[in-house]
């Protein structure tokens, strides 16, 4: 068995691809990567809370959320924010603390940290100087909707948020649309209709599980095609918004015919609202597909549509 040697002067350090010093023993602190409820407050485990009782420090997404929580089982552990706003400035003066010894839960404001939200950094960090990083498991949105969804979940595909602009959305969309294993999407509430509707031009009328403040006292699951959902949904959606879409059930023609479907009847479309002025139409058409107009005009050709 072999046995590392440390030299008297303290650990031995060497560069990382993160630039930072990597320790060869651990020091003695301690992140605790903790899973905190969706909405439901009963959902926090007995584990979660004893950590969160005993740690030195609660580093929060949002102090105030997590005080909400806290006060709920009476927990007097001290904490600081340290959200995506603010994550890189809060390392080194966490990163001290447990280099100090201290023992420090990292929350989100609902579910994991790190997924999605605020916290890889900081592990990554803390990895980086030799610090033990332990899990706290817990709520998921993405296993509470699935396990209800009705849809395959032995096999599928976290992609987080999707882009913020709308091209960006589409592009991403059509570079998933082959996909066969189930989708799961977050989504915001301002962006959703936006998104449905991507989803209905770009996936086509395929099945969308919708779930909406999991776990809280106004949950909704709404099942549908995309344009059903933008019927069921109606205006003012609020609330966090968890989906779950039905993977690619056809063939890669299948995608390719649909595809090339699209790209001549949104031509078509803005060639006649642009009075058959090909440039303004091949830059709106671009646009709507989300794709650069050398594309576009390099698929018109192929596909046999005059552009002049």
């Amino acid at each position: 068995m072999f046995v590392g040697v440390h030299s008297r002067l303290g650990p031995q350090r060497r560069r990382t691809a993160l630039g930072t010093p990597c320790y060869s023993r651990r020091v003695s602190g301690k992140l605790f990567v903790v899973a905190t409820p969706l909405g439901n407050l009963e959902d926090l485990s007995p584990r979660a809370l004893e950590v969160l009782r005993t740690a030195d420090c609660i580093a929060c997404e949002d102090t105030r959320r997590t005080a909400r929580l806290l006060a709920r089982y009476e927990v007097t552990t001290p904490t600081l924010s340290c959200h995506r706003f603010n994550e890189r400035e809060r390392l080194e003066p966490i990163l001290t603390r447990l280099g100090d010894g201290q023992r420090i839960a990292l929350v989100s404001d609902g579910g994991t940290p790190g997924v999605s939200d605020p916290g890889a950094l900081l592990v990554a960090h803390a990895l980086e100087r030799g610090i033990s990083v332990e899990p706290v498991p817990g709520p998921s949105a993405v296993a509470t909707l699935l396990s209800v969804s009705g849809l395959p979940a032995n096999r599928y595909v976290f992609e987080g948020f999707l882009p913020h602009r709308a091209g960006e959305r589409r592009r991403r969309l059509r570079e998933l649309r082959s996909e066969e294993r189930t989708l799961v999407l977050f989504e915001t509430p301002h962006r959703i209709r936006g998104a449905l509707e991507d989803m209905r031009q770009v996936l086509g009328e395929r099945p969308i599980v919708l779930g909406r403040e999991l776990t809280k006292q106004h949950e909704t699951l709404l099942r549908g095609s995309a344009a059903e959902l933008l019927e069921q949904l109606g205006s003012g959606v609020r609330g966090e918004i968890t989906l779950a879409v039905a993977g690619f059930s056809g063939t890669s023609s299948d995608t390719e015919e649909k595809s090339s479907r699209e790209v001549v009847a949104r031509w078509r479309e803005a060639l006649a609202q642009s009075d058959g002025d090909a440039r303004g139409a091949l830059k709106l058409a671009a646009r709507r597909l989300g794709i650069k107009r050398a594309e576009l005009h390099r698929l018109l050709v192929e596909l046999g549509e005059p552009t002049d």
